[in-house]
Parts: structure tokens; sequence; C-alpha cells
């Protein structure tokens, strides 16, 4: 009697959540965004079979590792996005994962801004230093690794070359007298209608191509012009050439030559452990190394080598300012074709990627790596000290405060206003000692007195935030160890009375800025009888030592929420003074703006029309007719 073999059970798929899901994703390109059950954002993913992929990672047979099969386990809801090409897919992917920051994404960390030189794009442009360059403000070079050494460049073209020292904006037309550079030859005086645009445009030309790293062809023009103009006799003419060329020259042998080509390349190096890993890039233009930078990733402690490049890379040239000819890379890349094309388009011209396997390329990469493994080591050493002060910091707070828990997430508020006009308020946050911005809040006050009360201020403020964390706003979802209120025992009591009357225990103290005294509440039961919810506590003032880890978390976070409430006063203080009162209403953009004065010719026409007249207008409806005049008429009372 034969027997049938039992048949193997079928193993179960990492997440049966998603099953009725996995049904409907199309199989166009496109990107995929994988959802915990909270609805953020675990991962993004790009493919040209968009179904294929996704089930791919839900096969029983998928060999997925530590990393991804954590992932898969949290996902609960899968979105797509469907795209013309895979092209465009790359295109995307990188913006999603700038906008999210999925954690389970190798993520180019971006904590800090780099120093940019930008040629403004003008009638007379100027060469200026920035950390924010704009799309379509100019041509950027950049970044540089040190603001010193930007600064020092451009101190070195403003006495080269006759641009605009004073970094003002000039048409052409005369506007002033020409200033002391002009008589100096420093500049063409285009604010006095002297300068000549053809020679102005001569001179970026060869500022331009000095910071492309093409130093050696502006020298050599600059020497040609030099001797021209001596056998013309301008001898005056030549002596400004020739100082040029030895200002020039001086730079060209700090330089260092690293390539006998004089071709224009970034070389790329990783690093990696269990820290995470580094990336060394080296920028070679002209065959001289005008600079380097290192870089850290995110979530890639887990990723391959050759993951954490290719990931590095196209995050990196999605905002790069430059992309050279040549781009040197330390391991073959999964998708090296399509970034490749991607790059050509965004450059307009050729650009090629390649692994060296030998030669002055391989040297340019180890090169490279051994600057790699030092950047990680460094970091490494960073993060262990910072992570020392923080946890000293939170003991000592809890220790001092007499904390339930420790403090590992702390917000600070602050109240900005200017003699009770434009009044608002800050909330900022750190967590494990760390600035936590993506949790930072701003707020208008809405209550406006007659005169300032920041008491009243503070109270409204921390009501609004309780009240919109007890009403499940996911802005407001994570509950604090500890509120740090600005202020003494007045701003205190008002923020605690808040609390109270919403039935929450959130530990909350104030650092007067005096003497940097910590106000700590005490409950005082026998002030209950006949008083107001407010006076029920007494304060114990907490002294730490000016240099306690304790004390500089809480100065720091003070610093930081005055700095952000003031650079959110001013611009709505500035919004008041130069907009229109129009701005402040939700749901009334300038286009709307624009048709609502255009119908009924000043803000005093709305506040006289009807709803039903102002709901008539083009994309507006009755309830938002209802709100702007509900707005406009409050603003009289």
């Amino acid at each position: 009697m034969s027997t049938v073999p039992a048949r193997a059970p079928r193993l179960k798929p990492l997440n049966e959540h998603v099953d009725d899901q996995l049904k409907s994703v199309p199989t166009s390109p496109g990107c995929y965004i994988y959802h915990d059950e909270d609805d953020a954002v675990l991962y993004v993913g790009k493919a040209v079979n968009l179904r294929s992929r996704v089930r791919s990672y839900f096969r029983a047979s998928a060999v997925l590792g530590d990393r991804i099969s954590r992932m898969v386990r949290k996902i609960r809801r899968i979105e797509t996005i469907v795209v013309d090409s895979e092209l465009e897919a790359l295109v995307l992917e990188c913006n999603l994962i700038k906008q999210h920051r999925p954690p389970y994404n190798v993520r180019l960390r971006d904590d800090k801004s780099y120093p940019f030189i930008v040629i403004t794009k003008e009638a007379f442009p100027r060469v200026l230093f920035t950390r924010n360059p704009r799309k379509g403000f100019g041509k950027t070079f950049g970044p540089y690794t040190s603001a010193y050494a930007v600064r020092e460049t451009l101190q070195l073209l403003h006495k080269t070359f006759p641009l605009i020292p004073c970094g003002k904006s000039w048409s052409g037309g005369a506007v002033q007298k020409p200033c002391l550079y002009y008589h100096l030859k420093q500049c063409l005086a285009p604010c006095a209608g002297l300068a000549d645009r053809a020679e102005y445009g001569d001179v970026l030309g060869q500022v331009q191509r000095f910071l492309e790293g093409k130093e050696d062809g502006v020298v050599d023009e600059l020497r040609a012009q030099m001797m021209l103009a001596a056998e013309d006799l301008d001898f005056e003419k030549a002596a400004l050439l020739r100082d040029r060329v030895a200002s020039l020259e001086s730079v060209l042998e700090r330089q260092k030559v690293l390539s006998d080509d004089q071709g224009d390349r970034d070389v790329v190096a990783v690093v990696k452990d269990e820290r995470g890993a580094a990336i060394q890039m080296l920028y070679i233009r002209g065959g001289r190394l005008i600079g380097q930078q290192q870089y850290i990733l995110d979530g890639s402690s887990e990723a391959a080598p050759t993951e954490a490049v290719q990931e590095f890379v196209k995050q990196y040239y999605s905002n790069a300012p430059e992309i050279p000819r040549e781009i040197l890379l330390p391991v073959e890349i999964a998708e090296k074709g399509i970034v490749q094309q991607w790059l050509r388009q965004r450059k307009g011209s050729a650009v090629t990627i390649d692994v060296p396997q030998g030669g002055e390329g391989m040297r340019l990469v180890d090169l490279a790596a051994q600057n790699a493994e030092q950047a990680l080591k460094t970091f490494a050493m960073e993060m262990e000290q910072k992570e020392a002060w923080a946890e000293l910091a939170i003991e000592q707070l809890s220790e001092a405060l007499g904390l339930p828990t420790p403090a590992v997430r702390v917000e600070g508020y602050d109240i900005s206003n200017t003699q009770g006009t434009a009044p608002v308020a800050s909330m900022v946050v750190c967590e494990n000692g760390e600035a936590a911005k993506s949790e930072y809040r701003r707020f208008k006050i809405r209550w406006h007195p007659e005169s300032p009360d920041d008491f009243a201020m503070m109270n409204e403020v921390i009501t609004r935030r309780l009240r919109n964390y007890l009403d499940g706003d996911e802005k407001f979802a994570k509950l604090p160890d500890l509120i740090m209120i600005d202020g003494g025992k007045g701003q205190l009591g008002a923020a605690l009375k808040a609390r109270d009357s919403l039935g929450l225990t959130v530990p909350m103290v104030g650092l007067a800025k005096r003497h940097e005294v910590v106000y700590v509440p005490v409950d005082a039961p026998r002030l209950l009888e006949g008083t107001e919810l407010g006076e029920k506590y007494t304060f114990r003032e907490v002294v730490l030592p000016l240099t306690s880890p304790g004390l500089l978390l809480l100065r720091k976070l003070r610093d930081e929420a005055h700095r952000f409430a003031l650079t959110f006063h001013r611009k709505v203080r500035d919004k008041r003074l130069h907009g229109s009162v129009l701005d402040e209403i939700p749901g009334v953009g300038p286009r709307r703006r624009r048709l609502l004065l255009r119908t009924f010719g000043s803000i005093e026409g709305i506040r006289r029309a009807s709803a039903e007249e102002i709901a008539a207008v083009p994309t507006f409806t009755t309830r938002l007719a209802e709100e702007i005049l509900e707005f406009l008429r409050g603003e009289d009372a």
C-alpha cells in the first residue's frame, strides 16, 4: 500500500494585515510607501513594477535581513504613487525620503547647513556667501566645509576682481556718486552708471571659472591681457592685472594637485561598521582638490555598503548645486544605469559613474576612504560624549527637581509680543538632550488684552497645547516628562492653573533669567480654602551650578524657546505692518485676497458686504464668507 507524503504546511507571510491591499497594487512604475499602525511612514521605495516589488517583501520564501523583517512586521498600510517612468520614480523617491525621513530608509544626515558661494542672476551679478541656496537665485558653488575658508575666498575674489563690494543690487543706472572702491579700482561703479556690462560680464566669467577650479585658464587669460596692456603702454592697467595674477598664483600654490588629466571629479568613499556609515567626498576640479566633506548616514548600521552608497548618491545629487563630469564610487550600485541617466538629465551633459579597479582612480578612492575612517571615529567619539552629557543632564534634573520619571522629553515655552501687539508663543522640544526640531510648534495668541498680560497668554498656550493632546491631535500626541516655562512664579502659576484645569499631572518648572533660579511647585493644601486654583502652590527654589549639565540643558532650551518665539513674532508683526489683515484668515491665500479686493475695493468694503455677496465671488463658499466676516468684524470689537 503506497502512502502519499504529507504536504508541507504553507509558511505564513510575515504580515497578514496587508493581504487584501496587495491585490490592488498596480503593475506600473512608481513609488511605494509603507505605513505602521499609527500611519507613520516606515519606508519609501521605488520600482519599475510596483506589484512585483511590493509583493516580494511578503512572500513566504522571501529572504530578508533582520532590519527589513522587523519593518515588514510593522506594516499596516501600503500607499502607492504611479508615475510614467523609472526615472520619474527615482526623483519622486528622493523627494519622499527627504520629506518623511522614514526610519527604515538609509538617510543622509542633514542636521547642519553648509556654506555656499552664489553668483546672483541680476543685471550686475553679485558674488555672495549663503547657507540657503535658492533655486533660480543664481549659480551656486559648494558646499564648502569651512565658513572661514569661504569668506577668505570671497575676500580674495573682491581683492582680485572689481566685483560689487557693497553687496547691493544695482541695475546699472546712475543712482549715486561712485564710492571710494571705484577710485581704488576695486569696483566698476554700476551704482553710478559707469560700469560697462560687457566688461563686468568678462570679470564674472573669470570668477566663475575660478570657482569651478579652472584657475590656470583664468591666470593665462589675465596674463595675456596684462601683456597686451603693456604693449599699449597702459602701464596702470598692466600693473593692476599683474597684481591679480599674483593673487591667483598664490592660491594655486596652496592647492594640492591630485590628478594629471585636469578633470572634474567627485570621489566617494564609504566606511561602515556597527555604528553606521560615513561617506567621504573629495571635490576635484581641474585636477586640483578644492574641498572635502564628510557625511553620516542614519539608519545604515545594518545596510550593506552598496545600499549605503547608492542611497547617498541619490539623496546628495538631488540637491547638489554642481554635478561633475565623473563620479568615482568604491562599490558598484544596483541602480547605476538609471542613476546615471538621471544625473545626465540634471547636468544637461554627459556624466559617468565609475568604480575604479586600479590606477589613479583607485588611489583617489583609497585616499577618500582614509578620511572617511577618521570621520567615522570622530563622529563616534562626538556621539559618545553627547550621550554621556545628556544622560548626566537628565539624571541631574530628575534628581534635583524630584521628577517621577527621567526628563527624557522636555518642552520649553516662551511668549513674545511688543506691548501686547502681535502676541505669539513658542513650544520647543529636546529629547535625550538633543533639539527635536520636527516637534517645535508655534501659537498665535487668540486673546488680545488692552495691555500686555504674559500670565494670561501663558495660561492660554498651555491650555491649548494640553487640550490638543487630550483631543488626540497628532501634532501634540506626545506628553512631555517635564515642561519648562520661561519666567518666574507668575508665569509658572498661570501654566499650572491651565494644567490642573484639564486634570493632568505633567511636572512643570519655571526658569528665571536674572539669577538662573529654577522654581519648582510644591503642593500647599493649607492654602486651598478660599483661594484661586493658581494659588494652591508654594514654590521652592532650586539653584544648580552654572556649569552643571542639568542647568545648561534648561538654559539652552529657554534660549531656543526665546529665539523661536521672537522670530515668529517679528514675522507676524511685519505681516501686520506691511501685509493685509486678510492674510491672517485661514483659507484666504493671495489669489482669493486679490479677488476680494478687486470685487469690494477695500477691507472696509468687504466688512460691509453680506455673506451671500462674498460667497458669490469665484472660489468662495458660504461657510468661508461667514468666517471672513466674523474675523473682520471681530477686529473692530
